[in-house]
């Protein structure tokens, strides 16, 4: 059985702080299998934590892209995503082979949050049905009752911002991930992050812009 976070920010990120390596570095000590680097608006991490890759682990390059309709990650990415429309975002993805993520789906306490659709279903590979970083369950809970209700392929991640985050969160595959994803037969685990992290993270923005 192979353990996947999906949703990691490395230093390339505009709130993020980890060097690519110690992605890696921490993700293989925590027993994961792979882990997807979905930067803000750039595969630039996913890149460089790819040079760590190796027959054991499995670096997945992907990106959370800010679209006028909310966040969409894509995963599997090998070029940067330039539209901001939601839709021509989501063919960007498509035309690249990568897959349509939709992060934190119920979270009304995010300003980018991607509210689903039932006209785009269609670009769906995975909802997102537990993401470390909601601060109350109850969002989690409505995105995996809306993906049972319709039907929809099952992904989870940490959106882990700092070391003590990797791992939190993510999908537990018993075969190859991609397979799993699409065939929606992946088995979710999860745990939610300290309240610390929020704040921390809005310190890391601020530092950022100022420097």
């Amino acid at each position: 059985m192979m353990r996947y976070d999906l949703h990691v920010h490395s230093k390339y990120s505009c709130d993020g702080f980890i060097e690519p390596a110690k992605i890696v570095e921490t993700a293989k000590k925590r027993g994961l299998s792979g882990i997807a680097i979905t930067d803000h608006d750039t595969i630039k991490g996913g890149l460089m934590a790819k040079k760590y890759q190796d027959q054991d682990f499995e670096v997945i390059i992907g990106s959370e892209i800010t679209t006028n309709q909310g966040e969409i990650i894509g995963l599997f990415l090998n070029q940067e995503i330039n539209s901001k429309d939601h839709l021509e975002v989501m063919d960007e993805i498509k035309d690249q082979d990568g897959l349509v993520i939709i992060p934190h789906p119920f979270d009304n306490m995010r300003q980018a949050t991607y509210h689903p659709l039932k006209d785009n279903f269609k670009y769906f590979d995975g909802l997102e049905v537990f993401n470390s970083r909601c601060i109350s369950q109850k969002y989690n809970d409505k995105a995996e009752a809306f993906a049972n209700k319709f039907n929809l392929n099952k992904c989870a991640g940490s959106d882990a911002h700092f070391i003590n985050e990797i791992g939190n969160a993510g999908v537990i595959a018993g075969d190859e991930l991609r397979k799993s994803l699409k065939n929606n037969q992946l088995e979710i685990f999860g745990s939610r992050s300290s309240l610390f992290n929020h704040g921390f993270t809005k310190v890391v923005k601020w530092y950022r812009k100022i420097i």
